[in-house]
């Protein structure tokens, strides 16, 4: 970040990124006043379009790197700006026993997934995104991980397009579990928490069911958003030290990111009282209009050609850990029950 950025190098890049995200943002304003909501949210229509835009119009080379600034380095702010979100405080109201066993679920989900990924033979660093957004909160996962993992373009594009589809089809089709598992409105919150992706999404399957179901998958939410930060460090430390056994000093950047000190940082500024909720609110709406903005940028930076081609086996994958996520989170509820009586 301390390199100084040539403006008349990156302008184009950056402008074209920018013109991208207004559009993803429009369409997203439009599907919400046709249809009451979006059912492909602005940062999904934004890898799309961004896409649309590489593959219709050849960008030439003076646009690159713009397109490679504004995915790397507004995304990396972006994720910095999401932990004045959450607090330390929001996360200790929801009691140990719950939160060791949403951790515990997390971990041993993406564990699952990555390795679903691999027997069906996704590359290493596709397997890993398909993990993480699955396991924890969908396309800002997959975001986050990316840097930290030197995932391509092509990968990150093909692992949020098939999650945002099925992050859909998931809101749709889980309030049926409601009577065919006999859940209770509390009970549905966790699942709901645990295994919608995004958290407008959780509103959206919980909202249906009761007020009580909202509260719980929201607060559930939060607490699996915040195992974001672990596995990030996680990742970053295991490339560190994947480089030392290939004899290559790793950057002191990639032992934690910035980004994710910056994160923490956020965290706890927001935890002491430092940021207020009018803030927090402005900052989470700045963070998420920096991540559409690198989401332009990605999809301007993908071959349609080579994301297809991946296809079958990034939808296999994310089916599948979808519904080990399910099973697991179900065992969850069952467990708490159990310990509750």
């Amino acid at each position: 970040m301390s390199k100084v950025i040539p403006l008349r190098t990156h302008a184009p890049g950056v402008l074209l990124s920018l013109a991208v995200a207004g559009i993803a943002l429009l369409g997203d304003l439009a599907e919400r006043y046709v249809a009451g909501q979006a059912w492909l949210e602005a940062l999904v229509l934004a890898i799309l379009i961004g896409a649309a835009v590489r593959f219709l119009l050849r960008r030439p080379a003076a646009f690159e790197p713009g397109i490679e600034f504004s995915a790397k380095y507004f995304l990396e702010v972006a994720i910095v700006l999401l932990g004045a979100g959450v607090s330390a405080a929001a996360l200790a109201s929801i009691g140990p026993i719950m939160l060791g066993a949403i951790a515990l679920v997390v971990f041993c989900v993406l564990a699952a997934s990555y390795g679903i990924g691999r027997l069906l033979g996704l590359p290493k660093r596709m397997a890993m995104l398909v993990a993480c957004g699955n396991s924890i909160c969908g396309n800002s996962a997959i975001a986050a991980t990316a840097p930290v993992i030197d995932a391509r373009p092509e990968d990150v594009a093909s692992s949020i397009a098939f999650t945002a589809v099925l992050g859909v089809v998931t809101v749709l089709l889980l309030p049926l579990l409601v009577p065919a598992l006999q859940l209770s409105g509390t009970d549905y919150g966790i699942l709901a928490g645990m295994t919608v992706y995004a958290v407008p999404q959780v509103l959206a399957a919980t909202a249906p069911v009761s007020a009580a179901s909202v509260q719980v998958g929201m607060l559930v939410k939060l607490v699996r958003v915040m195992m974001l930060g672990p596995v990030v460090v996680a990742l970053s430390l295991l490339s560190a030290g994947r480089l030392a056994n290939e004899r290559r000093r790793p950057p002191l950047g990639r032992l934690v990111p910035w980004f994710i000190v910056g994160f923490l940082l956020m965290l706890a500024a927001r935890s002491f009282g430092v940021i207020g909720e009018p803030a927090a609110l402005i900052l989470s709406k700045l963070s998420g209009g920096l991540t559409v903005l690198a989401m332009a940028a990605l999809g301007l930076g993908v071959d349609v050609r080579k994301v297809m081609e991946a296809g079958t086996r990034v939808s296999a994958t994310v089916i599948l850990s979808l519904l080990v996520l399910l099973a697991a989170s179900y065992a969850m509820i069952l467990l708490l029950q159990i310990t509750a009586a």
